[in-house]
């Protein structure tokens, strides 16, 4: 996978929306560190009330291949917060493509910044915090609260900013951004912030100017239903707001929507995604999911495999 170059740090866009699935999972390395920021993928159980169409767990695989390959040179491996889409659980998933191996092989003997499982983050959080914490001991991991950290590796200086609002603090809870700095470059990855929603998160994160933003921005498939119009336009605000100060990278809730490009262009926003860095055509497979079912029938094979019971399920048979 070819990185894109800011100076000294190369970024590594891995997985998410525009790469087919749930995720932001991203690579940063510096001549000093490499990190993996939120090594998680997902695939919603259902939308339009459909389940997942083979293609997304084609995708959802090789995400977490690609994932796993990044961890392997990874120094550092954060978590931002305690959303399946944002860590690898150690249990067996097909709709996260996770397993206790995979597990091992992202965290094992590395140095782990998570969210401070407090009271900043919602009650199921908290459970699959105390979990997964349990997890990562066993299998040697140095974990840090990461709340307020800021690290030197060499000449290369990481800092957890926030927490900020998961776009309405309530009931969501706060996630950790995070911002590496080489040089006169800086990277900044701001997961599931909405744009920000918060005015005071996107004003701190303006302050910093990093040299390349990546960010979750807004549901927008969801506005008017579960979230308030309200908060999506405070979103888009902000990122017309960000987008002329750093080059952006949009990524996440807004990708879910088919039409995002053109909720964009209304407020002026000019933003990149994961699948553009790459110079990969975009596959917004949730977003299609109907169209999907609709163009290309799932087998007769993978439907009897979607009614099986998940316990002991084998993987989904995916035509290669």
């Amino acid at each position: 996978m070819r990185p894109l170059s800011l100076g000294k740090i190369e970024v590594f866009p891995l997985a998410d929306e525009s790469l087919g699935v749930r995720s932001m999972a991203l690579g940063v390395a510096t001549p000093d560190v490499t990190v993996l920021f939120d090594a998680g993928v997902s695939l919603a159980p259902k939308r339009f009330g459909l389940p997942p169409h083979p293609l997304e767990f084609a995708a959802a695989k090789g995400a977490r291949e690609r994932i796993t390959d990044f961890a392997r040179r990874s120094d550092i491996v954060t978590v931002s917060h305690y959303h399946l889409d944002h860590y690898t659980p150690s249990f067996t998933s097909y709709y996260e493509w996770s397993s206790s191996e995979l597990f091992e092989r992202t965290y094992a003997g590395k140095l782990v910044l998570v969210k401070k499982p407090d009271a900043t983050v919602s009650f199921n959080q908290r459970r699959r915090a105390h979990a997964l914490l349990g997890d990562l001991e066993g299998v040697g991991a140095r974990v840090v609260e990461a709340d307020g950290l800021r690290l030197v590796w060499g000449r290369t200086f990481i800092e957890a900013l926030g927490p900020f609002p998961h776009g309405s603090e309530r009931p969501m809870g706060k996630v950790l951004a995070f911002i590496v700095e080489y040089g006169s470059e800086r990277v900044l990855f701001a997961p599931d912030v909405q744009g920000p929603a918060d005015p005071a998160a996107a004003e701190a994160i303006a302050a910093l100017r990093p040299t390349l933003l990546i960010v979750g921005g807004p549901p927008l498939y969801l506005e008017g239903r579960k979230v308030q119009k309200e908060l999506v336009d405070r979103g888009l605000e902000s990122l017309s707001l960000l987008s002329k100060l750093s080059k952006l990278v949009l990524s996440h809730h807004s990708l879910r929507c088919e039409g995002w490009r053109e909720r964009m262009a209304e407020r002026g926003v000019s933003a990149a995604t994961y699948a553009g860095l790459l110079g990969l055509e975009e596959q917004l497979l949730e977003a299609r999911r109907r169209a999907l079912y609709r163009e290309r029938p799932p087998p007769q094979e993978f439907l009897r495999w979607l009614r099986e019971p998940k316990e002991g399920r084998g993987p989904p048979p995916l035509s290669e």
